[in-house]
């Protein structure tokens, strides 16, 4: 039965999309390590300029009193009101490829009816395959490269590049779901997560959000240049390693993160990392982390930030 609400409006001067445009999937929600999914939404946005195909109901996925909007208040008078957006855009790259990008806040409503409409926009749009990227905390350091979990169809891409593959179960985000859905439906789908030092995990790491790009490069084809990122996360990693460097603990933390990173992908037969900056050690000591991590949450938190 369709859902009784519209989920979403269509832009009256959208542009014509080809078909055969990869999907690429940003969206915020249960975690966000070193901001690297914000840090996306933002470049898409601001930097590549999109032209919006499809709005989606915040009044029918968003819960308002746990994302509240923002509102501008001027001396005596209120003169801006900004809800939160989710929305289906078309893109260009670095080179002017198309792609198809949904955007914005995880819903927190209505996930199976949103699921539907995302898959069937999708088949109408032509879709050639489907691409998401999240981030999670990991006891890894910061000075080595930033690996990867690979999941979906796309058995080429988890061979190549998914540096850990664990047997768990966590608590799912939309994004989980619409990967789901898309490989029943036979989609070529590929899920990245990326596995970002624990102890920048809740700072803005811009060499997280350069991973996500590379990701979406290495199972796309699409080109991102990122100059401003790239100029940020050399100040950023400057100010890391000053730190660092004039406090001996931190400097020993490292340097045993360091030593069991280098153990684990000496003996790993697992994919090497291609991306920008990140990690891993032991299996054991990564499975352990993120049972720590999950457990750490209260029941029914999510990040809230739109």
């Amino acid at each position: 039965m369709p859902w009784p609400a519209p989920l979403f409006d269509r832009a009256v001067s959208a542009p014509p999309v080809p078909a055969g445009l990869p999907l690429v999937i940003s969206l915020t929600g249960f975690t966000d390590a070193g901001g690297a999914v914000s840090g996306l939404v933002d470049y898409f946005r601001d930097d590549l300029e999109p032209s919006l195909l499809v709005s989606f109901s915040n009044d029918v996925l968003l819960d308002y009193r746990a994302r509240r909007p923002i509102v501008s208040f001027e001396q005596d008078h209120l003169t801006d009101f900004r809800p939160p957006r989710l929305e289906l855009l078309l893109v260009h790259d670095a080179m002017g490829q198309p792609f198809v990008l949904l955007a914005g806040y995880e819903p927190d409503f209505a996930w199976e009816a949103f699921a539907r409409t995302v898959l069937d926009l999708a088949d109408e749009l032509g879709i050639s395959s489907v691409t998401w990227v999240h981030a999670i905390p990991m006891p890894v350091p910061h000075t080595r490269p930033i690996g990867t979990t690979v999941s979906g169809t796309r058995s080429e891409l988890t061979e190549a590049h998914s540096v850990w593959q664990p047997h768990t179960q966590v608590p799912s985000t939309v994004g989980h779901l619409l990967e789901y859905r898309f490989a029943e439906a036979g989609a070529r789908v590929a899920g990245f997560v990326l596995l970002v030092p624990h102890y920048l995990g809740d700072t803005e790491y811009p060499a997280a959000t350069l991973a996500a790009l590379d990701s979406l490069t290495v199972a796309t084809g699409l080109i991102f240049a990122g100059e401003g990122l790239r100029e940020e996360n050399r100040e950023y990693i400057a100010k890391v390693d000053e730190q660092v460097g004039g406090n001996d603990e931190l400097k020993r933390m490292l340097e045993g993160l360091e030593e069991r990173y280098d153990s684990y992908m000496a003996g790993s037969t697992l994919a090497t990392p291609i991306i920008h900056t990140g990690d891993l050690p032991s299996a054991d000591e990564l499975a352990a982390e993120l049972e720590r991590f999950l457990a750490s949450r209260p029941t029914g938190e999510d990040d809230k930030r739109p």
